[in-house]
């Protein structure tokens, strides 16, 4: 796979993916999309349709939340294995490293302490106001984490003078 870029915006990265949401995309469909379009890879458009079962915990079922199932693909695009080498292959411990980094990094982000779709959503109403903000939102943050991560593994040049994601933006504002 080509990168396009030598520098990026982890911050445009995650807003591309909160707008992307917000105009039609499930949340990892957002996130992959994002992910392709910011880095300018040269992959084809189906790796977004390869994300659409993983939104909502995964076809619906409520389990890992599909902002992070996206960023989990979006690490394995960049850094995972093709060829069938074993559980000792680098390729395969430096992903599963990286996508633990995610996982322990956006249980404590989004101020829940978890990654299941449940317990990150229980308090709201399916799909609607403050429920499609806050996914949103996860959205963006993950996308900002793999962008981040992207940069640092691969020594393309973080253009953002802040180490942090954008704050959190209501609907209107994306």
């Amino acid at each position: 796979m080509k990168i396009g870029v030598t520098e990026i915006s982890p911050r445009a990265v995650q807003q591309a993916a909160e707008r992307k949401f917000k105009g039609g995309y499930y949340c990892c469909e957002a996130l992959m999309s994002a992910i392709r379009e910011e880095f300018q890879l040269d992959v084809p458009e189906e790796v977004i349709a390869m994300a659409s079962g993983m939104a909502v915990g995964a076809g619906k079922s409520g389990c890992a939340c599909g902002a992070f199932n996206g960023g989990v693909l979006a690490l394995g695009m960049f850094f995972g294995r093709t060829e069938q080498k074993g559980p000792t292959d680098p390729k395969s411990i430096k992903c599963m490293e990286l996508t633990h980094e995610l996982h322990d990094w956006f249980k404590g982000a989004n101020g829940k302490n978890a990654i299941c779709c449940r317990v990150l959503t229980k308090e709201f109403n399916m799909g609607q106001g403050e429920h499609k903000e806050q996914c949103i939102f996860f959205t963006g943050l993950c996308a900002w984490k793999v962008a981040q991560i992207v940069c640092r593994e691969l020594g393309i040049k973080n253009l953002d003078e802040v180490d942090e994601p954008a704050p959190r933006r209501t609907i209107a504002e994306i």
